[in-house]
């Protein structure tokens, strides 16, 4: 038998032949050292040229990004300037609508799928932006008041035109500027381009790929993935990390994103004719309190100011009627003086009466007319001349009296009218007097009231 041939044993088991078997460890001998040097063997057969590759266009994505954290914070930076400059809630909002499309925007290019086409992109981005605040902002609306902005724009344009050598060729550059600047005459009212990508941009001007005639033209870029000649898992694995990295670099981006679109809603609401009308109410409320807030502290110095105008007043008032009733008092002293004079004649008339009639009166009895002297015609004489003189001066004193009669009269009811005139005058403005003060009183009460439950309820 051929040693190399198996054969049945006694009990019906195959034999294996010694040879054989030799062979068979020695196979699986080579399966399991070819199986332990797996990792070297990848180190020997891996794609260093695939890896270097999507090395270089991760660079090129994290370039990108930073430019867009840096074109940001430069365009925030010089809209709050322009934002303090003016007070004119409309070139505010304005403003802030300009930083919230420019932000968003550089933000959504920076994290795109296609680094290479992010670059391209971000220089027409740029560039277009930088052409309407030259036109628009500077040309039409603001004037030298935009100068900061658009300076702004040309610098980061410069800097966005530095990073193009790194990924395109002199010609490509030159094609990529006569481009734009040939779009830009063509649309020269376009005002939204923050949202104007290359690929519109291209198929606007008509370049697309299947209209190059060269691999090298700047529109090559297009529909063309830059992963697609790399092996399969350094593929998947190249898309995984720059997918990771966009999303982190998005969200990380989100919020101040957000608070821009809040504060462009603010300012939006601003400028609303409710608004404006709501800000007018609490700017006549707040010049109400102010007001109010002045009375009250005003009130104590107007109460004695006019308390002592009310107390000047009424002085001014007695001083005046004072020297009425002095004038008065003086009129009936005269007219007093004259009745006086006027009593006295009378009194003195009298007495000569009297003297007269005791001339004429007879003894009671017989003794008295034996003691009398004899009849003298002489004295009766006499006594009728010094009659006839009293009768005289009685006629002229009773005419005196009757001519001074209507003089008293009329000075005593006058002098009396204006006692009882200035009697009540005085006693009507002192009623004034006590009501104003009460009321000014009350009124002030109420008002400091007032004042003080507003001021609580502000508080």
């Amino acid at each position: 038998m051929h040693p190399r041939t198996l054969r049945p044993g006694e009990n019906g088991v195959i034999m294996i032949h010694p040879p054989l078997v030799s062979r068979v460890l020695l196979v699986l001998l080579a399966c399991a050292t070819l199986l332990s040097g797996c990792a070297v063997t990848r180190s020997l057969f891996r794609d260093r040229a695939a890896e270097e590759r999507a090395a270089a266009l991760l660079q090129v994505q994290l370039s990108v990004m930073r430019f867009a954290d840096e074109y940001t914070a430069w365009i925030t930076e010089r809209i709050g300037m322009f934002q303090q400059s003016t007070d004119d809630p409309v070139e505010r909002l304005a403003a802030q609508s300009w930083l919230v499309s420019q932000a968003t925007s550089a933000f959504t290019i920076a994290a795109g799928p296609n680094p290479e086409l992010n670059t391209i992109d971000m220089l027409v981005f740029v560039t277009l932006s930088r052409m309407v605040i030259e036109d628009r902002w500077v040309g039409e609306l603001y004037g030298p008041r935009a100068e900061g902005l658009l300076a702004a724009h040309k610098a980061l344009e410069s800097r966005a035109w530095n990073f193009a050598p790194q990924l395109l060729s002199e010609a490509q550059i030159m094609e990529l500027r006569t481009g734009i600047e040939a779009w830009h005459r063509q649309n020269s009212v376009v005002r939204a381009v923050p949202f104007i990508h290359f690929e519109d941009f291209a198929f606007a001007t008509g370049a697309t790929p299947a209209g190059t005639t060269s691999s090298g033209s700047i529109f090559s870029f297009l529909g063309i993935d830059p992963l697609s000649n790399l092996d399969p898992a350094v593929r998947e694995l190249a898309q995984t990390r720059q997918l990771a990295e966009r999303a982190v670099y998005y969200g990380q981006r989100a919020p101040k994103l957000i608070s821009m679109e809040a504060q462009r809603l603010a300012f939006e609401l601003a400028v609303t004719p409710e608004s404006a009308l709501l800000l007018k109410n609490v700017d006549r409320v707040g010049g109400a309190a102010q007001t109010a807030s002045t009375l009250a502290a005003d009130l104590p110095r107007l109460f004695a100011e006019e308390r002592s105008a009310a107390i000047e007043q009424l002085t001014g008032i007695l001083d005046e009627r004072q020297g009425q009733l002095q004038a008065l008092v003086v009129e009936l002293r005269s007219t007093l003086e004259a009745g006086g004079t006027t009593s006295d004649s009378v009194r003195e008339t009298v007495a000569a009466l009297d003297v007269l009639l005791a001339r004429f009166d007879r003894p009671a009895s017989g003794t008295a007319r034996g003691e009398s002297r004899p009849f003298d015609v002489t004295e009766y004489t006499e006594a009728l001349r010094v009659m006839g003189e009293t009768a005289q001066q009685l006629q002229l004193l009773l005419g005196q009296t009757d001519g001074k009669m209507p003089a008293l009269n009329q000075a005593s009811e006058r002098a009396t009218g204006q006692l009882v005139s200035l009697v009540d005058h005085v006693y009507w403005r002192l009623v004034q007097l006590i009501l104003v003060l009460v009321a000014a009183g009350v009124v002030g009460a109420l008002g400091y009231r007032a004042v003080v439950h507003r001021i609580r309820y502000d508080s």
